[in-house]
C-alpha cells in the first residue's frame, strides 16, 4: 500500500507542519509559504500538519500554499482528537507553539467530535478530502489516569468514524500520530490501521520501537513515517557545540541522551558524516518505514534535509555505531 509516496527525485521525505505553527519560534506567512513551495519544487509528496500545531495556524499555512498545486499524488495528512475552542482571552503561547489563532485546545474522541475536527481541519486548509487521518497524542503519557477510557473511545468511536469517513471520500488511510510505542501495540490488538506517524521513537538515539511495533507493523502490512528525527532537536545541533538549550522530546535534555550523543558525534567526526544526515538516514534502512518527516520551519532547512538525506555515508560507519553499542545490534543499516 503506496501511503507516503518518495518525492519525484526518490528521496524518502515528506514536510511536517510543526514549524508551520510557529513550534518554539514565530515565522510570518511568507517564510511559511516559501517553504511550502522549496519543498514542492523538490518534488516532495508527503505533508502532514494537524490542529494542534499552532491551533489551526498550520493547516491554514499549508492548505493556502498548496492550493494552486496539483492534488493527484500529494499525501496530505491532518490529525483528529482535539477541538478548538474559540477564547478571545486564550494565550498566544500554548504546548510550545508560539504567536498561535485564538482558540484554546479540547481532546475528543467521540465519534461526533472526530467528524467535526475531520470537518474543520477540510475548512481550515480548504480541501475536500486528506489522505490520511491520524488519531492525534492518544497514548498513556498525554492522558495520564484517563487513558484506558481514552483507548476505548479510539477504538470503539474514533476509529469507525474515520472509516465512515472514508466511506464518504473525506479519507483515504486511517492511522495514529503519536510519540508512544505502546498506544499503537494496544490499538492494533484492537484494530487495523493503515499507517502510523511515529515520532522520536525509532531514531539514531532511541530505537523502542524496534523490538516489538515495527516488526508487528511489517507483517500487517502498517506503513510507517517516522517524524521526530532529531528528537526535538538534539540531534540537529549535537551536543558538542551547542549554543541553544538542549531538547529531547520536546523538554530539556537527560544527562543519558546527552552522552549517547556525545559519543555518536564522535564517530561522525571520524568518519566525516554530518549528524543530521546519520539522524535522517538511519530509520529509512526498517523495512516497515516509507518516508522520514522533516520539521524544517524555513526553506533553508528544507534544503538542508535535502542534502542531508543524500548525503553518502560509508557502511563502516553504521557497523562502527553498532558495534560500540549506539544503535541496536537487532537494527537494519542503511548499508
Amino acid at each position: 500500500m503506496n501511503v507516503f509516496p518518495a518525492t519525484a527525485r526518490g528521496l524518502r521525505l515528506g514536510l511536517g507542519g510543526a514549524g508551520l505553527g510557529n513550534l518554539f519560534h514565530a515565522i510570518d506567512d511568507d517564510d511559511a509559504h516559501a517553504l511550502v513551495r522549496a519543498a514542492l519544487a523538490d518534488g516532495c509528496r508527503t505533508f502532514d500538519t494537524a490542529p494542534h500545531y499552532g491551533n489551526g495556524l498550520s493547516e491554514r499555512r499549508l492548505g493556502s500554499a498548496l492550493r494552486t498545486a496539483a492534488r493527484d499524488g500529494l499525501t496530505i495528512s491532518t490529525k483528529v482528537g482535539r477541538l478548538l475552542v474559540p477564547d478571545a482571552d486564550a494565550p498566544r503561547e500554548q504546548h510550545g507553539y508560539v504567536d498561535v489563532l485564538p482558540f484554546v485546545q479540547r481532546f475528543d474522541y467521540s465519534a461526533s467530535g472526530v467528524v467535526r475536527s475531520l470537518e474543520d481541519s477540510l475548512q481550515r486548509t480548504g480541501l475536500a478530502r486528506v489522505d490520511v487521518a491520524f488519531v492525534h497524542d492518544c497514548d498513556a503519557a498525554t492522558h495520564g489516569v484517563r487513558y484506558a477510557q481514552v483507548l476505548e473511545e479510539v477504538v470503539s468511536a474514533a476509529i469507525p468514524a474515520l472509516v465512515h469517513a472514508g466511506e464518504a471520500g473525506l479519507v483515504r488511510h486511517i492511522g495514529l500520530g503519536v510519540n508512544d510505542v505502546a498506544v499503537c501495540l494496544d490499538v492494533l490488538a484492537r484494530a487495523d490501521l493503515d499507517c502510523i506517524l511515529l515520532a522520536g521513537r525509532y531514531s539514531l538515539l532511541d530505537q523502542s520501537a524496534l523490538a516489538q511495533l515495527l516488526p508487528l507493523c511489517e507483517a500487517r502490512g502498517v506503513r510507517i513515517a517516522i517524524g521526530g528525527v532529531f528528537n526535538s532537536g538534539i540531534l540537529a545541533t549535537g551536543v558538542r557545540d551547542a549554543r541553544a538549550p538542549l531538547r529531547f522530546d520536546y523538554c530539556a535534555a537527560p544527562a543519558a541522551w546527552i552522552e549517547k550523543t556525545r559519543a555518536i558525534e564522535e564517530a561522525c567526526e571520524r568518519f566525516d558524516v554530518p549528524l543530521r544526515a546519520a539522524a535522517m538516514q538511519f530509520p529509512l534502512a526498517h523495512p516497515a518505514v516509507d518516508v522520514v518527516v522533516s520539521g524544517a520551519q524555513r526553506a533553508d532547512q528544507w534544503e538542508d534535509a535535502v542534502r542531508m538525506i543524500a548525503h553518502p555515508i560509508p557502511a563502516a560507519f553504521w557497523h562502527h555505531l553498532r558495534d560500540r553499542g549506539l544503535v541496536a545490534r537487532a537494527a537494519p543499516l542503511p548499508v
